[in-house]
């Protein structure tokens, strides 16, 4: 009776640790890969449930590499065979590993040069690499049993980009993040890349060439920081641009979707602006005009005698600004009988005294209006309008 008890012990146990195989009648291993739409130079996850495939309960399995059970992962011109995954955790009947998508040789700065390293090597889990097209697909096929292959597809293309300024209106001594977002220049997702952007501004049209620099490994978001002057030329992440200024940033994308060619690019720019705490009318002071003969000397005026028109303004700005100061003179009915402008610069905190000349041809009272604008064609007052009566008699 004791040796019955111990046999059935024995066999219990045994029983209890057996091995399982798989169920060849009963398939069950889905295929997942982390993404549907892969770019060129992408890391790609693969996961496979295969709870048959479990077979050492308390030990790390893998699958892929035993003869007619092979895992292949292959295009149309390119393969990784055979390619082992392994299991998550004892007992997890999970099974996963990576590859990284090399891509083929294609020039993405149009430095002449080559910016890809295309292959196809490794056996599993994680080191391998696998060269592919711009268009296509990628094939992962697990022979579970004789005659049952089960496969899982992905297609693989690449991206247009977009570039996005962090505020759509920026102040004077103010940061500025530019963020762009192209999947296709992560090209090496294991480290962090970088691409170039164009920066300029109106009053810089020549601009700067800045590098963004992806944010994490794998993210394909690169970002940038410019600052702006308006004291000093263009340099480095610097910018040199004064309020009013549009200010763009251009990303030139080497690699397009179809039906664009390979050998296609694409200029993509976005706009922002600049503009100063101080309200444009605040922005310069103007002091009322008065008569001066030519040697600025301040005179009454008489009739049929040219005289000058002469009027200060003042920058309140610590930098330099554009304007077009106007005078308009206007008789006793509201009509105007003189019109005109200077154009001029002023720099830095700058006062300027200007002038024009007018001969009144009529007794009567008069309004002389003055306005100042950023410029004719932007007219954008930078001081409140003036306007002084005189009579001449």
């Amino acid at each position: 009776m004791l040796e019955i008890v111990l046999f059935l012990l024995s066999f219990l146990v045994l029983f209890a640790f057996a091995e399982e195989v798989p169920d060849y009648f009963n398939p069950y291993a889905p295929i997942f890969t982390d993404k549907e739409v892969y770019t060129w130079t992408d890391k790609m996850f693969i996961t496979v449930v295969a709870p048959s495939w479990n077979a050492n309960k308390y030990g790390i399995d893998s699958i892929g590499t035993q003869d007619g059970h092979l895992i292949k992962i292959y295009t149309a011109e390119h393969s990784l065979e055979p390619y082992k995954l392994t299991e998550t955790e004892p007992n997890s009947g999970v099974f996963t590993g990576e590859i990284i998508l090399t891509g083929f040789l294609h020039d993405v700065n149009d430095d002449g040069i080559p910016d890809t390293n295309p292959r196809t090597v490794g056996t599993g889990p994680t080191n391998g690499f696998l060269e592919v097209k711009r268009d296509g697909g990628i094939t992962i096929s697990f022979e579970f049993a004789d005659g049952v292959v089960l496969i899982h597809s992905v297609m693989i293309s690449w991206n247009i980009g977009q570039i996005i300024f962090d505020k759509s209106i920026f102040l004077v001594g103010e940061t500025a993040k530019i963020k762009v977002i192209d999947l296709d220049m992560n090209l090496n997702p294991e480290t962090l890349d970088r691409i170039e952007v164009k920066v300029s501004s109106d009053s810089d049209v020549a601009g700067i060439l800045v590098d963004a620099i992806e944010t994490e490994d794998d993210s394909g978001l690169f970002e940038a920081l410019i600052s702006f002057t308006q004291t000093s030329a263009s340099s480095g992440n610097r910018l040199f641009a004064i309020p009013n200024d549009s200010i763009y940033a251009k990303y030139k994308d080497n690699t397009l979707p179809s039906p664009y060619s390979i050998q296609d690019n694409l200029n993509i720019q976005i706009e922002s602006k600049l503009e100063s705490e101080v309200p444009p009318i605040q922005r310069i002071s103007v002091e009322d005009v008065f008569f001066a003969n030519s040697l600025g000397i301040p005179i009454e005026p008489i009739i049929n005698d040219q005289i000058q028109i002469v009027g200060m303004i003042h920058n309140n700005q610590n930098y330099d600004q554009s304007f077009v100061y106007i005078i308009q003179i206007k008789d006793q009915d509201r009509a105007v009988v003189s019109l005109s402008w200077i154009l001029g610069e002023l720099t830095s905190n700058q006062s300027l005294e200007l002038s024009q000349s007018w001969t009144p041809t009529e007794f009567g009272n008069y309004t002389i209006e003055t306005f100042v604008w950023n410029s004719l064609k932007d007219q954008t007052s930078l001081s409140p309008n003036s306007a002084m009566s005189y009579l001449i008699q």
